[in-house]
């Protein structure tokens, strides 16, 4: 392997340099540089060297993927730990391994370290990197930090992460990049709804559209970093990895530690950056794809209150309207007949469910549908026999109990006595029932997460095993699908998707507020995986009202299912629902196979995005009002993503009280003249969804 590798993949070029005596360098990552053969490398090489300043190191310090304070490097380190107080700022001399891919090991004999680098650009254009390291010392090696990072040009002056809480996650926000850190520690042990999630660095005033974005994502469900740096010379990165609590990474002679996947996404736009994403994951091993059961979870139509009757009744509304996979949600087990007690207890109960989940299941499955049950294995309720018989199984960090929240504690999947208890009791289910789907929830953050009796903290253990835990059932199980849910979407990123089918945008379904919950979560995750239910006709959340066209027309944009007592619908509410699950089921290749398009210069009054087929023959747009223009109309509708020079039949989709003089012609315009001029939108009032389609003529 040469000493200068570029990677060209998707219009995005790396160019990593492993010449020098220490660990290697991300020369340039960017735009696809073509023709890169050795003497133009060496010239890129040669031009990008920086003289030194009046009072810097000499000579000016590479700063490499894992940057190293000993090079002169004052910024963040990328490796922090020691062994009682020795190695603190190693000095690798690295080398690449024969063979393989950009993989390189490197080398501190006089602190006893090995690292071991892994640097990849994917088909989608995505770079990742991830690290090990190895303590070959006697004493052993405490890990306080490890973190990857990116280069990112000078232009890169402004950031975009995300915030958030639950029922409002992802919530975007800007800040420009100064000189120093902006960090986001995550201390939550899920991912969090207030998660960075992704953090991007652009050329400022970079939009959905334009301006070269560079982005950072840290696939780790449990503590994790993302940072923004910039120091006085002008160089600039963005890294992240997990986020470790103090003592609980100690590497004996001859144990590792490896990273989370630390992944790089590069476009001109926020949407590229996305499709680079959605690329990635529709490529994973197990591919979802767009043919997605339409779901009815039954959780706001009965909460707790589990009747063979109802919720026979409702699988029958259900099956009617056209839904394919049907969910039973919390307080099927144990003495869960509220949220106070039974979790732990994963035992059907037989005061609810005397001839066990046969009958409602076979009612199910009898109507042409899947069935799906709600879990939740890492959670605990003080007043349940799990927690009675094994009290040393809640995570503590002292004698004391955590802090409570939602009546519950955490149980400890890092005990082998505890994981293998919830293993068993899960594969006792499945191997009992016929289930397609499991909702796995997850409902509280880890507080003072230790192991008893010392109370060493035991997040990363934690995280490891919820992974080992998924990984196992679905070896056993390879045909189920499962969905993570963690009060809505506080677990979604890359290491959870990589083993799940399914996220769950939100607890709140309000459409309002999922207009933007959706808009924003697709920055990482593309619509296939986002549950996306319609809502009942007042919120449960927020105590809106809205119109079934309007919730209906937001939740297409996903995974769609229904949130909703069906039993309380009117005929004409059900009549005009199994219209839009027969149009989504028309639609669904498109929907969740398509390229995401946002638009920018709307502001938050009107939002506009839709889908385009990949072969651009087609596009299915939305135009949606979510705040004061009426009586006004909306500027013109504009839409990108089509052949600019092809020709299209625009038509709307649904009836409104005050139309454009277009709707009533056969519209075709080209699609520069849709993306550049557009058309006339009509008057209608806040929170209403007007979608057209545009075929390909």
């Amino acid at each position: 392997m040469r000493d200068v590798v570029a990677l060209t993949e998707a219009g995005v070029t790396l160019v990593v340099d492993a010449s020098g005596p220490g660990l290697p360098v991300i020369a340039y990552w960017g735009p696809e540089l073509p023709a890169l053969d050795d003497g133009r490398l060496a010239a890129l090489l040669r031009a990008s060297q920086p003289v030194a300043g009046t009072n810097n190191i000499d000579p000016v310090p590479r700063v490499a993927v894992l940057p190293e304070h000993r090079t002169g490097w004052t910024g963040r380190p990328g490796l922090s730990g020691s062994a009682s107080g020795r190695g603190w700022s190693p000095s690798f001399r690295s080398y690449a391994v024969p063979g393989g891919p950009l993989v390189y090991e490197a080398v501190d004999e006089e602190a006893g370290l090995t690292l071991r680098l892994e640097i990849q650009l994917l088909p989608s254009g995505l770079a990742r990197q991830r690290a090990t390291v190895r303590n070959d010392h006697d004493v052993p090696y405490v890990l306080n930090d490890l973190v990857l990072s990116y280069p990112v040009p000078a232009e890169a002056t402004e950031l975009l992460d995300f915030a958030g809480r639950h029922n409002r996650e992802r919530v975007p926000q800007r800040s420009p990049l100064r000189a120093g850190i902006h960090l986001r520690e995550n201390r939550k042990g899920r991912t969090g709804a207030d998660s960075a999630y992704l953090l991007h660095a652009g050329t400022p005033g970079f939009g959905f559209e334009s301006g070269r974005v560079w982005a950072v994502h840290t696939a780790w469900s449990g503590n994790h970093t993302h940072y923004a740096e910039r120091v006085f010379t002008g160089e600039q990165r963005l890294g992240g990895g997990e986020l470790l609590l103090p003592g609980e990474v100690r590497l004996a002679r001859g144990q590792a530690y490896t990273s989370p996947w630390v992944y790089g996404g590069f476009g001109v736009g926020l949407d590229e950056v996305a499709r680079r994403f959605h690329r990635h994951l529709r490529a994973r091993s197990r591919p979802v794809g767009p043919r997605r059961p339409v779901t009815m979870n039954v959780w706001e139509a009965v909460y707790f209150d589990h009747d063979l009757d109802r919720l026979t009744e409702l699988a029958s509304l259900a099956a009617s309207v056209g839904v394919e996979r049907y969910v039973l949600d919390d307080g099927w087990f144990g003495s869960r007949r509220d949220d106070t007690a039974g979790l732990g207890d994963w035992v059907v109960s037989a005061d609810v469910w005397p001839d066990g989940l046969h009958p409602l299941i076979e009612r199910v499955r009898g109507l042409g549908m899947q069935f799906g049950l709600w879990f939740e294995p890492e959670m605990i309720n003080e007043d349940s026999d799990l927690a009675r018989a094994h009290p040393e199984w809640i995570m503590a960090a002292r004698s004391g109990r955590p802090v409570e929240s939602r009546t519950q504690q955490v149980l400890n999947l890092g005990l082998p006595e505890a994981y293998a208890h919830i293993k068993a009791r899960i594969l006792a289910i499945l191997g009992e029932y016929p289930i397609d789907y499991i909702k796995w929830d997850h409902n509280r953050d880890l507080i003072d997460a230790g192991t008893r009796p010392g109370g060493e903290p035991g997040v990363h253990a934690q995280t490891e095993a919820f992974y080992q835990l998924l990984d196992e059932i679905r070896a056993a199980h390879p045909a189920l699908e499962i969905e993570s849910c963690s009060s809505g979407g506080a677990r979604i990123d890359l290491g959870v998707l990589e083993r799940t089918d399914r996220v769950w945008v939100s607890d709140n379904i309000d459409p309002h507020d999922r207009q933007h919950m959706l808009r924003w979560t697709t920055q990482l995750v593309p619509p296939e995986f986002l549950g996306s239910h319609v809502a009942s006709g007042r919120s449960h959340t927020t105590g809106r009202r809205h119109d079934l066209s309007f919730r209906a027309g937001t939740a297409i944009f996903g995974h769609l299912g229904i949130e909703w007592d069906l039993t309380t619908a009117s005929p004409a509410e059900l009549s005009e629902l199994t219209d839009w699950i027969a149009r989504y089921k028309d639609w669904r290749d498109l929907l969740l196979g398509g390229d995401l398009v946002r638009m920018d210069g709307y502001g938050d009054d009107v939002l506009v995005h839709g889908v385009v087929a990949p072969d651009r023959s087609r596009a299915l747009i939305a135009m949606v009002t979510m705040a004061s223009p009426y009586p006004d109309p909306p500027a013109p509708l504009r839409f990108r993503g089509l052949d600019p020079r092809r020709l299209y039949r625009l038509r709307p989709l649904q009836p409104v009280d005050h139309p454009p003089r277009w709707w009533a012609e056969d519209l075709v315009l080209t699609g520069a003249i849709l993306e550049h001029a557009g058309v006339a939108g009509p008057r209608v009032h806040p929170d209403t969804v007007v979608l057209y389609q545009a075929d390909a003529v």
